[in-house]
């Protein structure tokens, strides 16, 4: 058990990023949350098995089609478990 944090840059917001992105880190059985920034970013944090958590962040360079990404910055990080589902947070 790994935990990724994701930050992505680029027009990310207001075209469905956090939407996809719950889809696709629960179609991979992970736990976390997706939520915008302030700043225009979009900040992802799972936890999971690294393999899949790899994959989230293959996902992440690309985004649902509306999405322009122009950057993607990562850090793994020992899990804390603290969460139960994957979810949106506002």
């Amino acid at each position: 058990m790994e935990r990724i944090c994701i930050i992505v840059h680029g027009q990310v917001q207001g075209v469905g990023y956090r939407y996809n992105t719950r889809t696709e880190a629960t179609r991979l059985g992970l736990t976390g949350f997706v939520r915008n920034q302030p700043d225009g970013t979009v900040k992802i944090v799972a936890e999971g098995d690294p393999e899949k958590l790899n994959q989230l962040l293959s996902w992440a360079n690309e985004g649902p089609p509306a999405a322009r990404v122009q950057a993607v910055e990562f850090a793994f990080e020992t899990a804390s478990e603290e969460f139960g589902r994957f979810s949106i947070e506002r």
